[in-house]
């Protein structure tokens, strides 16, 4: 049941404020998570979107669970993890911002294990697969 990691880099043609104010309200995630349904639950300390903030997330059928955002620096990361429910464990989401000619480079990484064994090796690809197609959906 080991650990999985995935890891996303995109560069985008917009200004990094634009992509990280996109990226950092959660109801947008349902364009990245689709058909996953998102609900924010909290808003964050200090920013709407920072440390604190939590959406609920339901895909398909399947129980709900929360990401709660653990880390948040304006316009450079988002730092989020499973807080309650999900078959995973351990599931730490990380976006990082910066400046490029032209735009913005996002490098996404997410790690994680299985609560039970297969979990981890079912749902990487699939994740993964998703994410590369929501965030190739975004439009500058």
């Amino acid at each position: 049941m080991g650990w999985r990691h995935i890891e996303i880099i995109k560069d985008f043609p917009v200004p990094v404020n634009r992509l990280f104010a996109y990226l950092g309200e959660h109801e947008n995630l349902a364009l990245i998570f689709a058909p996953a349904k998102i609900r924010r639950i909290s808003d964050g300390q200090g920013a709407r979107n920072g440390v604190g903030s939590a959406r609920e997330m339901r895909i398909g059928p399947g129980p709900s669970f929360v990401e709660t955002v653990t880390d948040y620096k304006e316009n450079e990361l988002i730092e989020y993890r499973i807080t309650r429910g999900s078959p995973l464990k351990n599931h730490r989401g990380v976006m990082r911002f910066a400046e490029i000619p032209g735009g913005t480079r996002l490098h996404y990484t997410i790690e994680f294990e299985g609560r039970f064994p297969l979990v981890a090796e079912i749902v990487k690809p699939v994740l993964e697969q998703g994410i590369r197609r929501g965030l190739n959906k975004l439009r500058a």
